[in-house]
């Protein structure tokens, strides 16, 4: 066994993977302090819904797709740690109906503290999933920092009239998820050695795997919103379809995938701190069943790293993409639909 396969490196920080975002009504404030940027007729996506990327038009034909994303580490294993940051990057691009081209590495490393090794794996995992996604690594920046960290910034591109934004849902549509949540739950129970080696396996699988097929697949579709669900939790990125979208969202607890055991590890006190402020930042605009548990709630609202994408599409042809999706191996689900009633607001259901 080597020395960057002995490393937990979860020790090594506070909080781990998305989870370590900065709490959406704490950027909220931050943010509304800033001066209004100048109009540009050729910025497609900005700042105004909290989309997943930025996206910039250079030709009639033609637009740029942008994102950046970094954490502290969600696994132990290095490579592992570096395949999920990667395919957590790229799938911004993916959201936004684009095709990511090149990557910049972000690295901050204890070079002082930390085996090189365990660098050379990040990055070597990371590397191997930008090859799996065709994207070219094209450089990078590191600093010397007291407490890992790892992501990158990607860069795609996308025709301008075919960008999906997480603001153009219509009623009618039916909302579909394409991996399970649960995954802040799960990692923290990492944290506390409370997963055997093959749920740990399970986890990582699902975080490292690449949102390609499902945003493959949605372009034949007419899909007229998409996001991808990572740190503000399933509840908060749908409320930000549905403010963005003006539109209500009914949303079917039970339809919602989850990983094996979140309820458990949940009940037994494994609530990530990410978790609670998702929870707290939505729950004004949500509407949960009189007999909704907090467990529950809080497993909507859990902190994912990496997840899937959540899809509206046009209520005719929910059940094929659906199908298509599942034939192709992924763990989707039909989970809400898109309303007139109570708009920017979501209604959850049991």
């Amino acid at each position: 066994m080597t020395q960057s396969e002995k490393i937990k490196l979860t020790s090594y920080s506070s909080k781990g993977g998305c989870g370590c975002k900065i709490g959406p009504a704490d950027l909220a404030q931050v943010i509304r302090k800033l001066p209004q940027a100048e109009p540009n007729p050729n910025l497609l996506v900005g700042l105004d819904t909290s989309d997943d990327a930025g996206v910039y038009r250079l030709t009639d034909d033609l637009a740029m797709v942008q994102t950046v994303d970094f954490f502290t580490p969600i696994v132990d294993d290095p490579y592992d740690f570096g395949q999920v940051a990667a395919a957590n990057a790229i799938s911004d691009i993916y959201a936004m109906g684009g095709k990511p081209l090149t990557a910049l590495n972000i690295v901050a490393f204890p070079i002082s503290t930390l085996d090189k090794q365990v660098l050379t794996d990040i990055l070597r995992g990371a590397g191997d999933k930008l090859k799996e996604a065709g994207v070219t690594l094209v450089g990078g920046h590191s600093i010397d920092d007291k407490e890992p960290k790892f992501g990158l910034a990607v860069t795609g591109t996308v025709h301008p009239d075919k960008v999906r934004t997480n603001a153009g849902a219509k009623p009618g549509d039916v909302l579909i998820l394409t991996k399970p949540i649960g995954v802040g739950i799960l990692t923290s129970s990492i944290k506390k050695n409370l997963l055997s080696d093959e749920e740990i396996r399970r986890v990582t699988a699902v975080m490292a795997a690449l949102n390609k097929t499902a945003a493959e697949m949605m372009e034949s579709y007419n899909v007229h919103a998409c996001t991808d669900v990572t740190g503000f939790g399933l509840l908060g990125h749908t409320l930000e379809m549905a403010k963005g979208s003006g539109t209500g969202i009914r949303i079917s607890k039970s339809s919602v995938p989850v990983l094996e055991r979140v309820r458990e590890m949940a009940e037994g006190g494994v609530i990530p701190g990410g978790t609670k402020n998702n929870y707290d930042h939505v729950k004004d605009d949500v509407d949960f069943p009189d007999d909704m548990d907090q467990i529950d709630k809080w497993i909507l609202c859990d902190a994912v790293t990496s997840g899937g994408l959540l899809i509206a599409v046009d209520g005719s042809q929910a059940d094929q993409l659906l199908m298509e999706l599942r034939q192709a191996g992924l763990e989707a689900g039909s989970v809400g639909k898109v309303v007139n009633d109570h708009p920017s607001r979501i209604v959850v259901e049991l």
